[in-house]
């Protein structure tokens, strides 16, 4: 008998391997399930804007990269004794204004290479409630403590979304041909919003997502917010605060990530880069000892074999901590 029910998610025209180049951009979710897959060396950058959870400060995130814009005096604030942007979160404030827009800058740059050279795209929607500012209607990505009168709260449409997203989605693909952009819905509660308006705000954003992934040949969806709804149902798989998904539900919902998009070879793969990894991370009781330079030796072998197999994947830290103990 099933307890439950578990989420039959179909299989995507594609997949991904240590071959390709991913992105992860949105809500802090994405974070979580991006930060994963980097660890098992595929190359994967995450949010290299900072985290985004409503669908236009994505967008807006991603147009002003590819259009090449240069952030200056003009685009920041001060405040509380920091230097700050609405564009931007709060990771780039900085009490040296010149470092705030360099940093802001430099991240732009950096989403405008990864976008136009990666093969895949997640885009985590984390709320449909967006703040503008009172005085000219500019959509912010945070508000950063600015007092509540600055801002105008309101619930973006679906045709807002799909109207944004399609512009967005036909000049990334003139930008880079072959992206293929796969959408999440965050399962992270915006408690704040109330329970009714979270519902409201999530099912904004699906109804957004399916409008587009009936248009566009490129766009799919992973149902992590299914997962985390449906399969884990219960409060256990929470965190303290009750609003984010436990690590044993970031784990799980990992899991179904890899045996979606993942080989059999690529899983073997991973698991190989798991043991080094994990080899790296072991703290010997006698680093000095013949049998620990031994094991030493043994992954920096078996580094240089899985390099030989997928190219130059990354074990610069690994590497580095084996080669100081031979």
């Amino acid at each position: 008998m099933e307890f439950r029910t578990k989420i039959d998610i179909q299989k995507f025209g594609f997949g991904i391997s240590h071959n390709d180049k991913c992105l992860f951009v949105g809500s802090c979710f994405a974070e979580n399930i991006g930060n994963k897959l980097a660890a098992t060396k595929i190359p994967t950058s995450v949010n290299p804007t900072g985290i985004l959870y409503n669908p236009i400060s994505i967008r807006e995130s991603i147009k002003n990269a590819l259009s090449g814009k240069k952030y200056g005096d003009d685009d920041v604030f001060f405040s509380a004794g920091t230097w700050n942007c609405f564009d931007f979160h709060s990771r780039f404030s900085n009490v040296d204004k010149n470092v705030c827009i360099e940093s802001i800058n430099s991240a732009t740059q950096m989403l405008k290479c990864q976008l136009e050279t990666v093969n895949v795209m997640f885009v985590t929607f984390g709320t449909a409630y967006v703040y503008e500012l009172a005085e000219t209607g500019k959509i912010v990505c945070n508000c950063h403590k600015q007092p509540e009168k600055c801002f105008n709260r309101r619930l973006l449409k679906v045709s807002e979304i799909v109207d944004a997203w399609s512009e967005c989605i036909r000049t990334l693909t003139e930008a880079n041909p072959n992206l293929r952009i796969v959408f999440t819905v965050s399962p992270i509660r915006h408690w704040r919003d109330g329970a009714h308006q979270n519902q409201i705000s999530k099912s904004t954003l699906h109804l957004a997502i399916n409008e587009l992934n009936a248009k566009f040949g490129n766009t799919s969806y992973f149902p992590a917010y299914e997962i985390m709804m449906d399969e884990l149902r219960d409060y256990r798989f929470y965190a303290a605060d009750m609003v984010h998904p436990s690590e044993t539900a970031v784990q799980y919902i990992w899991e179904r990530f890899g045996e979606t998009f993942f080989s059999e070879q690529t899983n073997a793969t991973v698991a190989r880069i798991g043991k080094i990894t994990a080899a790296a991370n072991h703290r010997p009781l006698n680093p000095q000892s013949d049998a620990y330079k031994a094991f030493c030796n043994h992954n920096l072998a078996e580094i240089e074999c899985i390099k030989a197999e997928f190219g130059e994947i990354d074990f610069y830290d690994e590497e580095n901590l084996f080669r100081r103990f031979i």
